[in-house]
């Protein structure tokens, strides 16, 4: 009968000659954690931003709508109520909206920024790894041609 080769052995030789890095894993993995940790940060500062400014925007409509629904002495102090309510709501909507345009160009400056930092980060990281792993790689194959 014939032999059949040990695949197994011949795996670990290969693999032995050209080791991986976990540590470039590891900080691969941590600094994609950090990534979303800021990311994180910034979608929820957004978030709590815009809570406030709904929150703003909800206590102040109910104010006028105090004011409008209260009882007046003459019919047309009610339609003067709605079209004052009316007017202030408006001016109140672009100023809320605005409010939410600055919220969301702050959050994209900051997320801008920290994807180009994440960017330069990972460019630095790819070009040490191909490095590193170039070097190895060549001596791996130095070794058996000295043998």
């Amino acid at each position: 009968m014939t032999n059949t080769p040990d695949m197994t052995a011949m795996f670990k030789d290969v693999l032995g000659a050209f080791p991986m890095d976990n540590s470039a894993m590891k900080d691969a993995f941590k600094n994609t954690a950090t990534l979303n940790e800021k990311l994180s940060s910034v979608a929820f500062d957004a978030a709590d931003k815009s809570a406030d400014i709904s929150s703003a925007w909800t206590k102040d409509t109910l104010t006028r709508l105090t004011a409008m629904t209260a009882a007046k002495n003459e019919p047309t102090d009610y339609a003067k109520a709605m079209t004052e309510f009316a007017s202030a709501s408006a001016e109140a909507a672009a100023e809320h909206m605005a409010a939410f345009a600055e919220v969301a160009k702050k959050v994209q400056m900051d997320t801008v920024e920290l994807m180009m930092a994440a960017g330069k980060d990972m460019q630095t990281e790819a070009t040490a790894a191909a490095t590193k792993t170039a070097e190895k790689a060549q001596a791996a194959t130095q070794k058996p041609a000295s043998k």
